[in-house]
């Protein structure tokens, strides 16, 4: 059981029963929620929380999520999300690949990328990024074509 990439981020999740949908498998939805949950703490792991968007007058928000849901979670697995940085152009935008696995099974659930764009908060519009997520964000990046063996 490996990861996509090296040096993942990874968080653990356990899926509840208020993830279950009527089909007895945590619901689509559900998977969104742990995308941005996983993101979020590699951003506050990088030193970019909440405090610091605000301070800077800046975030973060989802242009756009592609995601495949290759199978099911059910009530009470233990899952593990990971994401990396695959690219910036330390201006605008920043795009994120993620991947969920089981490991009980070894299984990958999912895979998905998150493109981000820099936003001003105070006017919701586009913004370069400060320096502070360059810089923050920054090392965290792995390019894809650098991961070919």
């Amino acid at each position: 059981m490996s990861w996509d990439l090296p040096t993942p981020f990874v968080i653990d999740l356990r899926v509840g029963p208020d993830d279950i949908d009527g089909l007895g498998h945590a619901n689509n939805a559900v998977y969104v929620s742990w995308l941005e949950r996983c993101a979020w703490r590699h951003s506050q792991r990088l030193g970019l929380d909440l405090v610091e968007y605000r301070r800077l007058d800046r975030a973060m928000a989802v242009l756009r999520h592609e995601i495949d849901y290759l199978a099911s979670a059910y009530e009470e697995d233990s899952l593990e999300m990971a994401t990396w940085i695959i690219a910036s152009d330390q201006r605008l935008k920043m795009t994120r690949h993620f991947q969920l696995r089981r490991p009980a099974d070894g299984v990958t659930l999912l895979r998905a990328r998150t493109t981000f764009v820099c936003i001003e908060l105070s006017s919701g519009r586009p913004k370069r990024m400060p320096t502070e997520f360059v810089e923050g964000y920054g090392p965290a990046l792995i390019p894809l074509d650098s991961t070919a063996g």
